[in-house]
């Protein structure tokens, strides 16, 4: 009963106290695509994804009834970085859906005309909206609602004490006539509280917060896979130093004055591997993670990578490794010799035959790709050849009858149909792969399975075809898995290969794709296609798994296009849509929804792809 009583209690005074309105609220989730369209259509910067914002502690003053239902203490506003462009997870500041709806929009607009980020808060914002308004004149009526809305919400400066309400005023002014407010009133007082959010602006940044934490060899650690469909929630961050605790079982406070306390624990977190099941419902609860480094280098640690497979049981290196070069955004150039490609074939991989559970599928794909194998065709009105053209040589009799001079061949000529096509496949063998799809499938069988129906498809065009996998553990040792080159058939040693493939390691996709090409571009072929299948965004142990990787990708695809290549992604990532448009363009990949349909649409994608 005392349950029951309090919940309606809170329920009661929560919805009282305003300033929250769920049943009109609007998620992240909903707008998420057309925000992401938006900002980049209107001049924001299209290597930025868009991602939850973190919700912190304001400060602000509050009303009687906010204190009494203890809500509004957190604000979640509009963040704009080098990265990423953070949006609230969920809007419900207006009691109309329309209103909160519009907000996402007026912030991805906004945060699209940002062009003073080291300008003071107040006049950034201000210089953003002046900017948005001039541009996009139609925004005008969405903004000036959003803002009077905001503002019947506020707190009314009458309420406050002097140096509070004139930075209130001021504020007021700034939103209603942007450009208008140039000097903001200071606090006089110790005790005054600073003003309350804002959710039309972009937040201000935070000096020291997500700095991130480097290890000793200037790299950073993964942030996981590019394939998982679940978003964790974002954390402020800060790097903090190690605190000195020299006697910790000595107590310097009455620990019963304390109202709060964090805790110190050492981890090492960019080494291990068995995560910690509660460590994400603590940081739920925590407002900020400090990070730091304990102060010891790499080689003083005793350390096995489990991944590495012994030389005896890996793939066999074929020669030294080939070095690459790898774009770095940050600085607009492009590093020479970076990393290092090592081409690898499968150790103790036999013949094989086809899998009993893929000959029907593959006798189909056969008989339907024959069609566009090379073929002989009958060329009329030809100078010579071995047969008359009968239907000319009528033409010219009555042209001859009517006094005009025959301008056309009587004969007809055999001449063969050549595609000139060569394609190379290169598939993606990351860590990744080997999550299950279904109960008797991983995401490696279904690469497997697609190889094979793939390659039973292109041996009945005569297509010149290459099959190649990669995978990589930081620059200098990406993995590339040669299964069948342009110069082999494509016979049961081919398939064995295909079978023996692995899942292992990480997706440093520019280096693959540069060697990729470097093997296409060498193929005697008018049309050469680079098909690209894999299961999620680029990805490494280092750097790499933030937009460094993301612009290196692009700069080699870029690369690829202008060798006269036409790149194309196949992905079962249902994230790809984030990401990709930016790689590979509109209409440069396509998006699988269900992973086991790959093996039998990817031939078929194929010859929609080459189609004359």
């Amino acid at each position: 009963m005392e349950e029951f009583v309090g919940k309606i209690w809170h329920n009661f005074v929560t919805d009282k106290a305003g300033g929250h309105f769920p049943d009109a609220a609007v998620t992240l989730k909903e707008v998420e695509k057309t925000a992401g369209i938006l900002f980049r259509a209107f001049g924001g910067d299209s290597g930025l994804k868009v991602a939850s914002a973190t919700a912190e502690t304001h400060n602000a003053r509050r009303t009687l009834l906010q204190r009494i239902a203890g809500s509004n203490e957190k604000a979640m506003l509009a963040r704009l970085d080098a990265e990423t462009l953070r949006l609230p997870t969920e809007i419900a500041a207006f009691p109309e859906k329309s209103l909160n709806r519009d907000l996402y929009l007026w912030l991805a607009a906004l945060a699209a005309c940002d062009e003073s980020p080291d300008l003071p808060w107040h006049l950034r914002n201000q210089q953003a909206t002046l900017a948005t308004l001039r541009l996009f004149p139609g925004l005008r009526p969405r903004y000036e609602r959003l803002v009077e809305a905001h503002i019947a919400q506020r707190i009314a400066p009458d309420s406050m004490t002097a140096d509070e309400a004139a930075q209130e005023i001021f504020l007021r002014q700034a939103l209603r006539a942007p450009g208008s407010a140039e000097r903001m009133p200071l606090l006089a007082r110790r005790e005054a509280r600073p003003p309350q959010p804002i959710p039309l602006w972009l937040m201000a940044s935070v000096a020291g917060a997500a700095t991130p934490v480097v290890d000793q060899d200037g790299e950073l650690p993964p942030e996981g896979s590019g394939s998982d469909p679940a978003k964790p929630q974002a954390h402020k961050a800060e790097q903090v130093e190690t605190p000195k605790n020299d006697s910790p079982f000595l107590i310097m406070f009455r620990a019963e004055s304390l109202l709060s306390w964090g805790e110190y624990v050492r981890v090492n977190r960019a080494f291990d591997e068995d995560p910690d099941p509660n460590a994400g419902d603590a940081a739920k609860d925590m407002d900020r993670l400090s990070l730091m480094r304990d102060g010891q280098t790499s080689v003083s640690r005793v350390k096995f990578d489990l991944d590495l497979p012994s030389a005896s049981e890996d793939d066999t290196p074929v020669g030294p490794g080939i070095p690459l070069p790898e774009w770095d955004y940050r600085k607009g150039l492009l590093l020479d010799d970076h990393c290092r490609v090592q081409p690898l074939i499968a150790r103790d991989a036999g013949a094989a035959e086809l899998p009993e559970n893929l000959k029907k599928t593959a006798h189909r794909l056969r008989q339907q790709f024959a069609a566009l194998a090379p073929a002989r065709r009958w060329l009329k009105a030809q100078p010579d050849g071995p047969e008359l053209d009968i239907d000319n040589c009528v033409r010219n009799i009555a042209d001859r009858a009517s006094g005009q001079t025959p301008d056309q061949g009587a004969y007809l000529a055999q001449s063969r149909c050549e595609r000139d096509m060569a394609c190379l496949l290169l598939a993606d063998l990351s860590l990744s792969t080997d999550a299950w799809v279904s109960n008797t499938h991983r995401i490696i069988d279904v690469i497997r399975e697609s190889l094979l129906l793939f390659a039973e498809a292109m041996s009945a065009t005569g297509d010149r075809f290459g099959l190649y996998g990669f995978s990589s553990l930081k620059r200098q040792n990406v993995r590339f898995h040669l299964v069948k080159d342009f110069s082999s058939r494509y016979d049961a040693t081919a398939r064995g290969r295909i079978l023996a493939l692995k899942p292992g390691y990480y997706t440093r996709m520019g280096a693959a794709l540069r060697q990729a090409s470097r093997i296409l571009v060498e193929q005697p072929a008018s049309r050469r296609l680079l098909l690209l299948i894999s299961d999620g965004k680029p990805n490494d142990l280092d750097l790499y798994d933030s937009r460094y990787g993301i612009e290196d990708t692009r700069m080699a695809i870029h690369e690829a296009r202008a060798l006269g290549l036409q790149p194309f992604c196949v992905t079962i990532d249902r994230e790809a849509g984030a990401y990709l448009p930016y790689l590979f363009g509109p209409g440069g990949f396509t998006v699988i929804r269900r992973p086991e349909d790959l093996p039998a649409r990817l031939p078929l994608l194929y010859a929609q792809l080459t189609r004359q």
